[in-house]
């Protein structure tokens, strides 16, 4: 019986050269807004057709890294990754797995509270003040349900990306963009006011937080976050959970 061999994939040249561009993108090389040299200088510097150089824009385009402007004056440029791209994937997903809106959220709250303990843990104290300058937005919006609603994403975003780790920030970006389409669902299946008591309670959370980091109290700000987090998680979702499906079609 003859050994069995695995079969050798060649990536195609349009892959190819969508991975060479999506390297220079990535590394700075090519900046966004930048215009992409000529398809007759990538065509000679790659050696390959017109439709294959454009079959590998069509793939970076579906990336977002690249937009191809039709025209005389067109061509591809570069666009700055911004996790749009990942975010859309990652509730395609979840949403494929059937995926429950409590498990983001419980994510999320894992996600959050880790971030608090690094929080805490900072040597430097311009995290933290970055925290407390934004917490006195929330004070005269309130009993605005969509202008609290965008605040508070941002009050929630900033404690992951201030946190210090890169990769824990892109990973809460994703989280945040699927809750937050859930939190205008939310906002626009309920009667006008239905939130405000909800915001008071939350903006309160913030300055409890910002308190506790400032005195260095890690323990009791990660305690305190956890406490918020499945608040709103009881909340938001109690005992009517929905599959991802339902919130991001």
């Amino acid at each position: 019986m003859g050994r069995r061999t695995a079969a050798v994939t060649v990536p195609k040249a349009s892959a190819l050269i969508a991975d060479d561009l999506r390297r220079r993108i990535v590394t700075g090389e090519l900046a966004p807004g930048e215009k992409l040299p000529s398809e007759a200088v990538l065509m000679a510097e790659f050696g390959v057709s017109r439709p294959t150089l454009r079959e590998a824009f069509r793939i970076l385009e579906g990336e977002s890294l690249l937009t191809v402007a039709r025209g005389p004056h067109g061509g591809p440029r570069v666009l700055e990754p911004d996790g749009r791209m990942a975010a859309r994937y990652t509730g395609t997903l979840l949403q494929y797995r059937g995926t429950p809106l409590s498990d983001v959220y419980r994510a999320r709250t894992e996600l959050e509270v880790s971030a608090v303990g690094m929080l805490a843990a900072a040597r430097g104290k311009a995290p933290v003040r970055a925290l407390a300058e934004l917490v006195g937005e929330g004070d005269g919006i309130v009993d605005d349900e969509e202008a609290f609603a965008d605040y508070s994403l941002r009050f929630h975003v900033s404690v992951v990306e201030n946190a210090g780790c890169t990769t824990l920030a892109v990973l809460g970006r994703m989280l945040f963009d699927i809750l937050d389409a859930h939190n205008a669902q939310f906002i626009a299946a309920h009667p006008p006011g239905y939130e405000r008591a909800v915001n008071k309670k939350a903006q309160a959370a913030y300055r409890r937080l910002v308190k506790l980091l400032q005195d260095r109290d890690g323990t009791a700000a990660q305690r305190h976050w956890r406490r918020h987090l499945e608040a709103v998680q009881e909340f938001m979702v109690g005992q009517s959970d929905t599959a991802l499906v339902e919130v991001l079609s």
